[in-house]
């Protein structure tokens, strides 16, 4: 398998928005809904496409990586130097707020929003190779993350690149029968 990592171009951003929600275990899909009951979007991925395709917008298209493997998308991650304006940040919605409450100390690190591959590209270093790409990215900086407490896999991975965990946080239940999970931050240390 050849593996070529490449920067996103808007025209990435459907397959972003797929990317994502996987990454995120459906949870992007479930803060996207919110457009479709405002009337901004026909479906939760529409909004997501549009989100992800906006010029502007902090872990948009911009901040992509997209992971190819022989011509096919295999994954992607999207990271970003998250600044100050962490500090002032005030949730949309209440299962936010444990996310933005962990990011608020983390205003110079470099941020990895999402690391996402498809099931058939997946134990094939895809992941490892979109994290190394993004703590290069990096360019010095402490790098850091969350993820879920359950996503033994992912911890591991990012174990093993040097990440350890910093703190964690009681996920809000999306809906009554949503299994109780924790977000864990990891970081890497500066290099």
């Amino acid at each position: 398998m050849a593996l070529r990592l490449r920067p996103a171009v808007r025209r990435d951003a459907a397959e972003l928005a797929v990317i994502v929600d996987l990454s995120s275990h459906s949870f992007a899909t479930w803060l996207w809904l919110g457009a479709t009951e405002a009337g901004e979007a026909d479906t939760a991925m529409e909004f997501g496409r549009s989100w992800l395709a906006d010029d502007d917008q902090l872990g948009g298209w911009r901040d992509a990586v997209i992971a190819e493997a022989d011509d096919d998308i295999a994954g992607a991650a999207i990271g970003y130097a998250l600044e100050e304006d962490i500090l002032a940040v005030v949730p949309a919605q209440e299962a936010l707020v444990p996310l933005v409450d962990l990011q608020r100390p983390l205003a110079g690190h470099w941020f990895i929003d999402s690391v996402g591959v498809y099931r058939r590209h997946r134990r094939k270093g895809v992941a490892r190779r979109l994290v190394e790409s993004e703590i290069g990215r990096a360019a010095g900086r402490p790098v850091s993350l969350i993820t879920e407490s359950y996503n033994e896999a992912a911890r591991s991975l990012y174990e093993s690149l040097g990440f350890s965990e910093a703190a964690r946080r009681d996920a809000l239940p999306l809906h009554p029968e949503s299994a109780r999970h924790q977000w864990v931050l990891m970081t890497r240390s500066a290099v």
